[in-house]
């Protein structure tokens, strides 16, 4: 079982979070952020992960330091669970359409961080947070999990549809790329590293 428990503080947020890759879709998501809750709650569920997170964050501010520092605790642990990435896929692209949405998420488990990030909103937020917040929580994630990670709505009008598509369509992408290979014995790089 690839699991890991990520306990992050600081003095803008304190997070415990625990992960199960190989899990069946167990979740316990509480961010203070009920959209944000939604979306984590959905990328667990499409990636069949088991997830537990509780944030205490400043929100008496704004959402952008819990956001952030969750992306960076939730690469965190999966960086922690998936160890040297042996006998995995690697790989993967999702498209999820969400009504008029449709959204494509390809990503590389190749120890290089990378966002590339495609997503024009309509609308400025979506569920109370400033809808720029969700480049930030992707962008945190990519870098702690090292992951090369492109993010694009093809088209979309409805801001809820088009996040949610989004992040359905990364919990999906992840799920597949850490699948265990059958053909693969090794670390999947011709360097012998990820």
């Amino acid at each position: 079982m690839r699991t890991s428990e990520i306990t992050r503080k600081t003095n803008e947020t304190e997070i415990a979070l625990k992960l199960n890759v190989d899990g069946s879709d167990k979740r316990d998501v509480s961010t203070g952020l009920g959209i944000f809750d939604h979306m984590l709650d959905l990328f667990a569920k499409q990636g069949k992960f088991d997830l537990s997170l509780k944030v205490n964050g400043d929100l008496n501010i704004d959402e952008h330091h819990t956001i952030e520092d969750v992306g960076i605790a939730l690469g965190d642990a999966f960086a922690k669970a998936i160890g040297d990435k042996k006998g995995i896929y690697r790989y993967a692209t999702q498209f999820v359409p969400m009504d008029e949405t449709l959204a494509m998420v390809s990503l590389d488990f190749s120890g290089r961080a990378y966002l590339q990030y495609g997503v024009d909103f309509f609308d400025a937020s979506v569920g109370g947070i400033n809808a720029q917040m969700f480049e930030e929580f992707f962008r945190a994630f990519a870098t702690s999990a090292k992951l090369t990670l492109h993010i694009s709505v093809l088209y979309g009008t409805n801001t809820h549809h088009m996040i949610e598509a989004v992040f359905k369509a990364v919990g999906r992408a992840v799920r597949f790329a850490l699948e265990s290979d059958p053909r693969e014995s090794g670390i999947p790089s011709t360097k012998g590293v990820l």
